[in-house]
């Protein structure tokens, strides 16, 4: 394996994706908001995307069956949406910037040729103490206004590190639009609570409400 390679399941029958990403990180809040949107969407896996840049290790199940670190690309179709969701093992090192820029323009020219017109990518910020604040930076001031109105607070000079920042900044560069929400989180372990908050949130500003016994 020399660089990053795509395996498709099938072809999903979707309309103008939202694509919407969770990853491994801060709090784990990004990941933790994904899984939840694959649950309350009954998404389905149809590709996964595997990368020489992740870590040299193999995931083994409880049958004793291992497999490579990989991303999943999940899709969903709902009433007021369609959703590509992406989740995902791990991510490059943060000491190889190359294979970031890699990895994820490889998976913006993947999005582009699904129709995915608006992006969304999710994470945590740290605070000293636990609240359900959600931060929104955006690739506009139109949009950062959007979202403030909906209930999220500018995320001002500061940085967001590894695909949740630079998948945005990336997708603004090729003249797409998203967003960037962030949950409040301590980070000391992986914070469930912070992810529902940003979970709730990206479905209301999208025009789902979310129940809190999910």
């Amino acid at each position: 394996m020399h660089k990053p390679y795509f395996r498709q399941m099938f072809e999903p029958a979707l309309e103008k994706p939202v694509f919407v990403q969770g990853l491994p990180g801060f709090g784990n809040v990004g990941k933790i908001a994904a899984y939840l949107l694959i649950k309350f969407c009954s998404a389905k896996t149809f590709v996964e995307l595997y990368s020489p840049s992740f870590p040299d290790y193999v995931s083994v199940n409880s049958k004793g069956i291992c497999r490579l670190p990989r991303y999943e690309f999940h899709a969903a179709s709902m009433e007021k949406n369609d959703f590509i969701i992406l989740t995902g093992d791990t991510q490059p090192s943060f000491d190889d910037v190359v294979a970031h820029y890699e990895v994820c323009s490889e998976i913006l020219g993947f999005l582009e040729k699904c129709g995915c017109g608006f992006f969304v990518t999710m994470g945590g910020v740290p605070t000293s103490r636990p609240n359900k604040q959600v931060y929104v930076a955006a690739t506009s001031p139109k949009l950062a206004a959007e979202f403030m109105e909906k209930g999220a607070v500018i995320y001002g000079k500061g940085r967001i590190m590894g695909a949740t920042g630079l998948m945005l900044g990336l997708a603004k560069e090729r003249g797409l639009e998203g967003v960037c929400l962030l949950g409040a989180t301590t980070g000391f372990k992986a914070d469930r609570g912070a992810g529902f908050s940003v979970f709730k949130f990206l479905m209301k500003a999208l025009g789902n409400e979310v129940k809190e016994g999910l």
